[in-house]
């Protein structure tokens, strides 16, 4: 598989199909990798290669990839912009349609905020967003899970840096999608499509904040991931709402 660079951050990353560009950022919060596809709700890479151009990375220091990089301490969630605008930089692509699963939620609020010039549509798949009842669980997460394995297998970095780091991903704007505020989202124009969840790490409420803010957002049927055909329906869904607002626009 091939890799991005620019300065200190390696990306790992992979291309199947073709078509209008669909970069498509898998679960697993932190640690979110390519390897994390066979096992996540929806394989997208399996599912879209016949209708896009799909692009999928590891991001930057997740436990299990290979994209590698400085903690971006003081502007977490820029960072992975960062290194997203710039795989599509490296690629050639300007326009792009994005499908973020669980902390891929977050990423998307990013980009949307960033480039909307570039993201002609937004998946929200069981989106990561602030739980009241239980609001350091993405920050436990980072901390018990990620962190003391990333450290053991890399020197350079420190303890030091984790605890302003996961600060400021999750505590520093404890509400909604951590990544941007309602009021973006309110005046956000990008066409959104979004498939909800309902666990502490991808809160239900969260989901339906994203629709119902977001000017031109839509919302699945919930629960969606079974029975069979129901999920398959859904899947249709997701296929139908990028090819209307991707390669049209």
């Amino acid at each position: 598989m091939p890799f991005y660079e620019k300065d200190d951050v390696r990306i790992r990353y992979e291309e199947v199909g073709s078509g209008f560009p669909l970069l498509v950022i898998p679960g697993g919060g932190l640690d979110s990798r390519m390897s994390n596809w066979p096992r996540a709700v929806i394989n997208a890479m399996a599912e879209f290669k016949n209708d896009f151009r799909c692009i999928t990375m590891d991001q930057r220091n997740a436990n299990g990839g290979e994209s590698t990089g400085p903690i971006a301490v003081n502007d977490p969630w820029g960072g992975f912009a960062d290194d997203q605008l710039g795989l599509m930089d490296h690629l050639g692509i300007t326009e792009f349609a994005f499908m973020g699963y669980c902390i891929g939620g977050c990423f998307a609020g990013t980009l949307l905020e960033r480039a909307p010039e570039r993201v002609a549509a937004a998946v929200f798949c069981q989106t990561v967003g602030h739980y009241p009842e239980d609001p350091d669980v993405m920050y436990r997460s980072g901390r018990e899970g990620w962190a003391p394995k990333l450290l053991a297998a890399r020197p350079d970095l420190n303890e030091d840096q984790i605890e302003p780091y996961l600060h400021n991903l999750y505590r520093a704007n404890p509400d909604f999608l951590y990544s941007v505020s309602r009021d973006f989202m309110r005046n956000c124009q990008t066409p959104i499509l979004v498939l909800p969840d309902d666990i502490p790490a991808h809160p239900h409420q969260s989901s339906v904040d994203v629709a119902s803010l977001a000017p031109n957002a839509e919302i699945t049927v919930f629960p969606w991931k079974s029975p069979a055909d129901l999920k398959e329906r859904t899947i249709d869904r997701v296929r139908k709402f990028i090819q209307m607002h991707g390669p049209a626009r």
